[in-house]
């Protein structure tokens, strides 16, 4: 166990981390996400379109137009275009849900509390539980009945011993899983119940983090944080083209006026996925040069752990634009300078099922 967020937390079970690590490639993990905060938003005609309107003055994202019972990643952006948190918004069709990250939980609480108004805002107090993997349906479909066309990002509820629960199909590891929202009165017997099949194995931090990594995804307060911008961190993609410069609803959200020109004009800095050398991986706040000896600065590591399904250590930078293409690249560890190879991210693809 280790403190995270303000909550004690497992960094692995009883097997480890690397057998936790392949139980999810392989077959389903179980993390419990827990912590990650549940924030509903409701008004008072009862539906949830007013709610995503308003939310587009804060969310850079497309949610006018977000069916019900779908989600979507979404960013809080300062005013300076740092990014305070990244998020998946949830249109439940009379209430929207937000799950944020548990470090940021206050902050952006307060930051809904004072941009939105005439909204009632409130922590919803759920367990949360991700299984995922390649047998995460099979699993899962044992003990909650699913729709049968359920795809990526795709919301659905179901019942667990006479509660209702909320599911997901979506994720942090780059696997085929869910995020599922239930009572707290029932979680434990709902992961008791997930446990009994040979496939599943709970997994704990470590593994989260290394899943994620080899997935390419980023982690808050390491990958970004509110001095990092969107084009900064690589994270374009989670700005549509209706809210861009050109777009039917461009800008129109807090920090538009630094982000939306660097979109169309370019970061002085970028994220790159990279392998390093086999033994002491780069870890987060590892500096980075253009030269075995001397050099210049370039860049830092984000995040960098050992990889079970690359075989190596892999580690994501964000380093000045200009050396992202073709500049030597070496981590300082403990003292000494490993040189990096540039790699496409995500390390391992992506399995989601897309239907």
């Amino acid at each position: 166990m280790a403190p995270f967020a303000g909550y004690m937390m497992p960094l692995n079970y009883g097997d480890g981390a690397l057998k936790e690590h392949m139980a999810c490639r392989e077959g389903a993990a179980v993390f419990d996400v827990s912590h990650m905060a549940q924030l509903d938003i409701t008004h008072s005609s009862g539906t949830s379109e007013p709610i995503l309107a308003a939310l587009e003055g804060l969310i850079p994202a497309n949610l006018i137009d977000l069916p019900a019972d779908k989600q979507r990643y979404g960013l809080f952006l300062n005013e300076g275009g740092g990014i305070i948190d990244d998020l998946m918004v949830i249109n439940a069709g009379h209430y929207v849900r937000l799950v944020v990250n548990a470090a940021c939980a206050e902050k952006d609480e307060n930051w809904l509390q004072t941009h939105l108004s005439g909204f009632e805002i409130s922590r919803c107090e759920r367990a949360l539980v991700a299984v995922q993997g390649p047998a995460a349906a099979d699993v899962v479909a044992v003990h909650l009945r699913l729709p049968e066309k359920m795809a990526f990002m795709d919301v659905a509820t179901s019942q667990f011993l006479g509660q209702e629960i909320q599911l997901s199909r979506s994720g942090y590891t780059g696997e085929d899983g869910f995020e599922i929202s239930l009572p707290e009165a029932v979680a434990e017997a709902f992961v008791t119940a997930l446990c009994c099949d040979g496939r599943v194995k709970m997994a704990g931090l470590v593994a989260r983090d290394s899943l994620r990594l080899e997935a390419g995804l980023c982690l808050y307060g390491q990958d970004m944080d509110e001095t990092i911008s969107v084009a900064a961190a690589s994270l374009q993609w989670a700005i549509p083209k209706i809210r861009r410069i050109g777009g039917a609803r461009a800008g129109g959200f807090v920090g538009a006026e630094y982000t939306l020109p660097e979109l169309q004009d370019g970061a002085a800095t970028c994220r790159i996925g990279v392998l390093a050398p086999k033994g002491v991986p780069p870890r987060s706040g590892a500096l980075i040069f253009d030269a075995e000896t001397d050099g210049n600065q370039v860049g830092l590591v984000t995040s960098g752990a050992p990889s079970p399904c690359v075989g190596q250590p892999i580690a994501m930078l964000r380093v000045a634009v200009k050396a992202a293409a073709d500049t030597p690249l070496f981590a300082d560890v403990r003292g000494k300078r490993l040189e990096l190879k540039r790699i496409k991210m995500p390390f391992v693809p992506h399995r989601f099922y897309r239907g």
